[in-house]
Formats: C-alpha cells, sequence, structure tokens
C-alpha cells in the first residue's frame, strides 16, 4: 500500500488537518525555506500530533548534534537528508542515533543518479527534481522501477523510494502508479502558501484508495 507524506507544516492549523486525515508521514523543515520551523515551534507542533503519524525532520547538510537532539527529544522519528550528505556523515549519524531512519533525496536526472544512491546506508530514497523545486522531474526515468524489469541494476536493487517533487492533485495517480515506496507532497497540499485541508483530505484519499486503504 503506498504511503503519503505531506511535507512542510509549520502552523498548529496544519496539525489539525493532518490528525483528521491521517496521512501516514508529515516533515518538519529545519532547512532555510519559507516553510523552515525552529526546534522550539516543531516540538509544539510535534506534542499536538496523534499517535500512529511518523514526525519527519528535513535537513540540508544538517548538524549531527541538532538532529540527534530532535531525535532524542521525539521531534523526529525520521531524517530527511537534501545536501551533500555523504557515507562518512551518514555512519556518524547513525552512530549518534542508532535507531533513527533515513531518507536520502536523490536529484534525478538520469537512473545513474539513482544507481549510485543505493550504496548509502538508508532506509529510503526521496527521488526528486531538487530542493523544493515544485517541480516534477522525467518520471520516464521510473520505469524499471514501476516494472519491476530484470536485467537493470535501477530495478535488481532498488531501495523503498518516496517520490517527490511537483505531485498534486491532477498527477498523483500517475505518480502511485509508478508504485513508489509513498509520494511526498507540499506545494501540492497549500493554496495561497499555506496548507490547504480540502487538498490534504483529498490527497490523503486518492493516496489510501490506490492502495485499498478505507478511508
Amino acid at each position: 500500500m503506498p504511503k503519503i507524506k505531506i511535507c512542510g507544516l509549520f502552523r498548529s492549523k496544519d496539525i489539525d488537518y493532518i490528525n483528521t486525515q491521517r496521512p501516514d508521514y508529515i516533515g518538519f523543515v529545519f532547512a532555510p525555506s519559507r516553510r523552515q520551523v525552529d526546534e522550539k515551534t516543531a516540538y509544539k507542533l510535534r506534542k499536538k500530533l496523534i499517535s500512529g503519524i511518523v514526525p519527519v525532520g528535513v535537513f540540508v547538510n544538517g548538524g549531527i548534534e541538532q538532529i540527534s537532539k530532535l531525535y532524542k527529544q521525539g521531534v523526529i522519528e525520521y531524517a530527511q537528508l537534501h545536501g551533500n550528505e555523504n557515507a562518512d556523515y551518514i555512519a556518524r549519524l547513525k552512530s549518534a542515533c542508532p535507531q533513527i531512519k533515513l531518507i536520502k533525496a536523490v536529484v534525478v536526472k538520469s537512473g545513474e543518479n539513482i544507481e549510485r544512491a543505493q550504496a548509502l546506508d538508508v532506509e529510503y530514497l526521496l527521488l526528486d527534481s531538487g530542493k523544493g523545486s515544485g517541480k516534477a522531474f522525467d518520471w520516464n526515468v521510473l520505469a524499471p522501477l514501476a516494472s519491476g524489469s530484470r536485467g537493470s541494476r535501477i530495478s535488481d536493487t532498488h531501495k523503498p523510494y518516496f517520490l517527490a517533487g511537483g505531485i498534486h492533485l491532477e498527477n498523483i495517480s500517475r505518480a502511485l502508479a509508478l508504485n513508489p515506496y509513498g509520494v511526498d507532497v507540499s506545494s501540492g497540499a497549500e493554496t495561497d502558501g499555506v496548507k490547504d485541508g480540502k487538498k490534504i483530505a483529498q490527497l490523503v484519499r486518492i493516496a489510501h484508495e490506490h492502495g485499498g486503504k478505507p478511508t
């Protein structure tokens, strides 16, 4: 069953929408962004979040001490890494937080980008067009993953992945048809730059109905 993550929450009202619609994951952005939250705000929002929804912290070359602190305080359960985090960085982060789950963002220009990321010690990949671009990359690159065809190093070794970048109500069904582990939606769940409860409800319903999950 595909998962759905609603990213970029920064208002108390956003958590109200999430608690009502129950996506699988939510994202707090700690990197510079118009959706950026500080640790104090994230802590307050996390306290309001109902159980069963996984909070993810989004970072760009974030400090290991900061990520470790947020994880140990229970503010986040996963860390999503959008910078130049390499194998050494990931090893140090896992040493500081052995139980943390990691999602490594990959800017997809070709299948080779995905293939190189397989070697990293992370639980998931997030395939995107760029940091917060709000635009989709050429999803045809994912054909080996969607079909499960053999003979492709991508399909033979792939990690579970989230599909991100430019996903919205008009194309989420096509995104889900590519059989990702999950879809990650941010601007596509907004109206005039803030989260829209009606759009979140529709997006979550489509994702969960695609997998046969009752809404």
